[in-house]
């Protein structure tokens, strides 16, 4: 059994492999009812915590519930020891997603529609995703959650290359000799991600891909609710959290069921029914559909200035979850004309293009490119200035396998070295990084043989200039897109490493 597995926002969604076709694995709730994803909630039962279905139903009951916690993958200071809130309970966050897809690997066995043929144990391999511009340790979570829960991971592709995949497989003749590029348009329920994909046959290649990381259907969900907190003539200081949360599960099942002829969208506020209208609640919302536009806007520029959309361009391929609101095509159109489409299955359109990349008999090939930079501050005049230096550029290709390396060496000029590692999503004219900075790690090693000798706080001496050894800076990038770090230096061996899969380490 061979599956693709999208760890959503709001819904995780399963497509298996079935001789050359993609199916939606379904799932069974607590009421025998078959549903198309796993809900991707946690709630706390006395001690204990559950899982998916079994989650909403203990909400139902008054168990505290949290939502959204792939979100919390997306912050800048995000590491293996960040935590999040369960009701009055801090839990790791790595512990959750653990917890979560051991749950989604029990239901599969157990409450879905491939239960009579999945035998974890023996499952041949899995394909998961990550949003496009996710940083180091955001896809090192995400790969150990799944190996903690006991997936057999083959391999984690950004979440709009899979969807190119999918694209390839549905609308393959929108594809021609003038033709051959597609943006994926992802919308999610937390992030959005854009890619721009060159397809030539049933091979893939990323020229781009931009994102915001905190734009979603959750940020559509509570523009509604303000809708209708002003409707009720409330502010959101009026209710207390279990109410305002009940608020947004209301509004996100009322946005989920808006259609092209919707007018008016009734929900409750604490209790109290309200109308909301249709044309308030877009013009509200807008602003979101805008900015995603605005962030793949490089994407999608007609180089030569005369059109929308670039002549080389097939269309923009809709997908996710949120970009079922019927506002968000509309939007698009508007800007973009016919060449946009929308997958027939928004949602789970990610999961089946990682099946495809799990079916090693389609022949399916993808090179993708790291979509972020990554640099480092470093100490210079004995401390008293920090320069930048740019390592990696957001278009550096991934290996398809293994590993690729790039060194630096040069002679130390201090005692001891700073290196503040980041990656980032922008740059300013001078090379300096801008927008979503995420820090990588921070490495204070001592160029002075002296210091590297266990029990000194290397991170208390001053830094003084003077002729230092020969150093070697190791980067390796694994098809991943995460990054390790290795500093050296090449007189004494002395060693000290950067790596998400566990903590600092130094040797002798």
């Amino acid at each position: 059994m061979r599956l693709g597995i999208d760890l959503g926002t709001t819904r995780t969604t399963v497509a298996s492999v079935d001789r050359g076709n993609y199916p939606v694995v379904s799932f069974l709730d607590s009421a025998g009812d078959s549903h198309e994803f796993f809900p991707s909630v946690v709630a706390l039962v006395g001690d204990r915590f559950c899982y998916g279905f079994e989650a909403l139903t203990a909400a139902g009951q008054g168990a505290p519930l949290l939502r959204s916690f792939k979100r919390a993958l997306g912050a800048g200071d995000v590491n293996a020891d960040s935590t999040v809130l369960i009701g009055d309970r801090e839990v790791p966050l790595l512990d959750v997603l653990t917890g979560f897809l051991v749950a989604t690997r029990e239901a599969l066995a157990s409450a879905s529609s491939i239960s009579d043929t999945y035998e974890p144990s023996t499952a041949e391999a899995t394909v998961v995703a990550v949003p496009a511009h996710a940083h180091g340790a955001q896809r090192f979570l995400t790969l150990e959650a799944f190996r903690r829960a006991g997936f057999a991971v083959t391999a984690m592709i950004n979440e709009p290359s899979a969807a190119g995949f999918e694209y390839t497989h549905r609308q393959g003749r929108t594809l021609n000799s003038k033709r051959t590029r597609v943006i994926v348009y992802d919308l999610g329920g937390g992030t959005f991600d854009a890619s721009l994909v060159n397809v030539d046959g049933v091979d893939h290649e990323i020229i781009g891909s931009l994102g915001l990381n905190m734009l979603g259907g959750d940020d559509f969900d509570a523009v509604l609710a303000d809708c209708a907190l002003d409707e009720a003539g409330l502010d959101l200081d009026d209710l207390d959290l279990p109410t305002y949360v009940r608020l947004l599960d209301d509004c996100r099942d009322a946005k989920e069921h808006l259609s092209p002829q919707s007018r008016r969208i009734p929900v409750e506020v604490d209790a109290r029914p309200v109308t909301v209208q249709v044309d308030n609640y877009y013009t509200r919302a807008t602003p979101l559909v805008e900015a995603s536009i605005a962030a793949m806007a490089p994407l999608v520029e007609d180089l030569e200035g005369d059109a929308a959309l670039a002549a080389d361009i097939a269309g923009i391929y809709l997908v996710g979850g949120a970009s079922g609101l019927p506002l968000v095509p509309r939007l698009l159109k508007d800007r973009f004309g016919r060449r946009v489409h929308r997958s027939p299955y928004p949602a789970a359109s990610t999961a089946i293009g990682l099946a495809i990349a799990a079916d090693a008999e389609a022949g399916y090939s993808l090179a993708d490119r790291l979509s972020r930079w990554f640099g480092v501050f470093r100490e210079g005049d004995a401390g008293s200035t920090v320069s930048f230096d740019p390592i990696l550029g957001r278009d550096q290709p991934l290996p398809d396998h293994g590993e690729l390396v790039i060194t630096r060496r040069y002679r130390a000029a201090h005692n001891v070295g700073w290196y503040r590692f980041v990656e980032y999503t922008e740059v300013d004219p001078s090379g300096e990084p801008r927008g979503d900075i995420a820090p990588f790690a921070q490495i204070v090693f001592p160029f002075d043989a002296a210091l590297q000798r266990d029990g000194i706080d290397v991170e208390s001496v001053p830094v003084q200039r003077g002729q230092g050894p020969m150093i070697e800076e190791r980067y390796a990038i694994d098809a991943n897109g995460i990054v390790q770090v290795r500093i050296t230096d090449l007189t004494t061996g002395y060693t000290r490493t950067h790596a998400m899969s566990r903590p600092l380490a130094e040797a002798a």
